[in-house]
C-alpha cells in the first residue's frame, strides 16, 4: 500500500509542475520543440550508444517524446506528449515538426513511477501514413522493435530495415513490467491548432509545408539535417 501511495503521489507532483507553466499556449508548444531538440543532441553524443545515422538517414519518420511518464500500482499506465517529423525522400529534408501523444494502458503486477526520453524511427512511407492516423497502435499497425545502437552498429541495420518502427528511450528511474509496446499514437490537434494555426493538420505539415516554423523548430531541423548530412 506503502508503494501504491507513493507511486501516485509522485504522479500527482508531476501533473502541479505541469500546470505551473506561466507562458502562452503557443509559448508551451514551442518549448516542446526545445525539449525534443535536447533529447536529440544528447542521444546523437552519446559516443557509444548512439541512433547509428545511416539508420536516421533512412527513416521516413521521427516521433521524440521527452519525459514520457510511466506509472504503474497494479494497473499501469503511460502518457506522453511530442513531435513527430517526415522526412522526405528524394529531397532528404525535414518537415515542420507536427505535434502528436503518446498514451498507454497495462493490467499487472507493476509498481512504480518512470521517466523515458522516447524516440520513434519510422522506416518506411506507409508507417508515416499509418501514424496520421487518428489513433495508431504501436506494435500492432505496424511492428515494433528495439533499434540497434552504437555508430559502428551499420552492419545490423540491414537485418532490421524492414521493421516499421525502430524504437530508442533514455530512462530515469526504476520501473518493472510495463511496456510501451500497444501504446496508441496520434495527432495532437488541439497543440497543432495553437502552433501551426486553426485546422492545420498534422498531414498538411508533413505533405503541403503549412504551419509555423519557429526559431526552435528551425533549430531543431538544422540538428537533424546535420546528422543526416
Amino acid at each position: 500500500m506503502l508503494r501504491v501511495y507513493t507511486a501516485f503521489s509522485t504522479f500527482a507532483l508531476i501533473l502541479l509542475n505541469a500546470t505551473l507553466w506561466a507562458g502562452s499556449p503557443f509559448e508551451e508548444m514551442d518549448q516542446r520543440i526545445l525539449d525534443c531538440n535536447v533529447v536529440i543532441q544528447k542521444v546523437l553524443d552519446m559516443p557509444d550508444r548512439t541512433i547509428p545515422r545511416d539508420l536516421l538517414k533512412r527513416c521516413r519518420g521521427l516521433a521524440i517524446f521527452p519525459n514520457v511518464v510511466k506509472v504503474g500500482a497494479l494497473v499501469g499506465f503511460s502518457f506522453g506528449n511530442g513531435i513527430v517529423l517526415r522526412r522526405d525522400e528524394q529531397t532528404g529534408q525535414w518537415s515542420k515538426p507536427a505535434f502528436f501523444k503518446i498514451r498507454s494502458g497495462s493490467f499487472g503486477p507493476q509498481v512504480g513511477v518512470q521517466s523515458v526520453d522516447l524516440i520513434l524511427l519510422v522506416m518506411s512511407d506507409k508507417g508515416v501514413e499509418g501514424v496520421l492516423e487518428d489513433k495508431f497502435t504501436l506494435g500492432a499497425d505496424l511492428s515494433m522493435t528495439a533499434g540497434p545502437v552504437g555508430r559502428e552498429a551499420s552492419a545490423e541495420t540491414n537485418l532490421r530495415f524492414d521493421s516499421g518502427i525502430l524504437s530508442y528511450s533514455r530512462a530515469k528511474g526504476l520501473f518493472a513490467g510495463m511496456s510501451l509496446t500497444g501504446a496508441s499514437l496520434a495527432p495532437d490537434k488541439q497543440a497543432n491548432d495553437v502552433y501551426h494555426g486553426p485546422d492545420i493538420t498534422a498531414q498538411d505539415v508533413f505533405y503541403e509545408g503549412k504551419g509555423s516554423l519557429s526559431e526552435n523548430a528551425r533549430l531543431l531541423t538544422e540538428t537533424l539535417e546535420t546528422a543526416t548530412r
